[in-house]
C-alpha cells in the first residue's frame, strides 16, 4: 500500500475503487460537475484541505480540467497539490465505447502509471503498513458506537454528520473514511456524548 497524507480528489466512484485498490489515504469524489452546487461537498473538501492538504487526480480529458480549476478556486493554493495523468488513449473495460475524448481515465490506469504520475507531483508514496492513527476508528468500532447495525445507527450517523457539519448524504463506509481523516476515536466518542 502506498501511504499518502493528502486526502485525494478524484472524479467518480470507479476512480475511487481503482485507487482504494493500492493507496491508503482518503479518497474523495466530486461525483463529476456535482461538485459545483454541492456546498456540503465543497465545505469537507476545505476542511480536508485545512487538516491534511488535497492532492487532485482527475481525468486528463477537458472535463477533468475544469473540476481541476474550480476546485483550485475554493481551496488556498497552499493546500492543494495537483497529480496530472498522462494521456493514453483507449477505453475502460467496464465501457462499451470510449470516452469522448477516447483518453483512459484514472480508473483505466495501471497501478505503475499512477504511482509514477504521484511522483512526477512531488509526493511522498511512502510504503509500509498502515498507520494505526488513520485507521484507529473500525467498523466493529462504529458498531460499538451505534452508527452501524443497529436500529437507530441511520439516525445517529445523520445527527453526528450534522453535528460535524459534514454532508448528510455520506454512506457509512464514507463516514469512517472520513472520520479517520479528520478525527481521533476519542474525540468522536466524546462527540457522540454530547448527541
Amino acid at each position: 500500500m502506498l501511504k499518502i497524507k493528502e486526502a485525494i480528489i478524484v472524479e467518480g466512484k470507479y476512480d475511487k475503487q481503482r485507487l482504494s485498490e493500492f493507496i491508503d489515504a482518503p479518497i474523495i469524489t466530486t461525483s463529476g460537475f456535482r461538485v459545483f452546487k454541492d456546498k456540503e461537498k465543497q465545505k469537507l473538501i476545505r476542511k480536508l484541505a485545512e487538516q491534511r492538504g488535497l492532492l487532485v487526480m482527475t481525468d486528463s480529458d477537458s472535463a477533468g480540467l475544469v473540476i481541476r480549476n474550480f476546485l483550485k478556486g475554493i481551496v488556498p493554493s497552499d493546500k492543494i497539490k495537483n497529480c496530472y495523468i498522462p494521456c493514453v488513449e483507449g477505453k475502460e473495460k467496464r465501457k462499451a465505447s470510449p470516452s469522448k475524448e477516447g483518453l483512459l481515465g484514472v480508473e483505466g490506469l495501471s497501478h505503475d502509471v499512477i504511482k509514477s504520475a504521484l511522483i512526477r507531483a512531488g509526493i511522498d508514496v511512502g510504503e509500509g503498513a498502515l498507520n494505526s492513527k488513520a485507521r484507529e476508528i473500525t467498523k466493529s468500532d462504529f458498531f460499538d458506537m451505534g452508527l452501524s447495525g443497529r436500529e437507530n445507527s441511520s439516525a445517529l450517523r445523520k445527527k453526528l454528520m450534522e453535528s460535524l457539519e459534514l454532508p448528510a448524504y455520506l454512506s457509512a463506509n464514507a463516514l469512517l473514511d472520513v472520520l479517520n481523516s479528520l478525527y481521533s476515536k476519542q474525540e468522536i466518542l466524546d462527540k457522540l456524548n454530547t448527541l
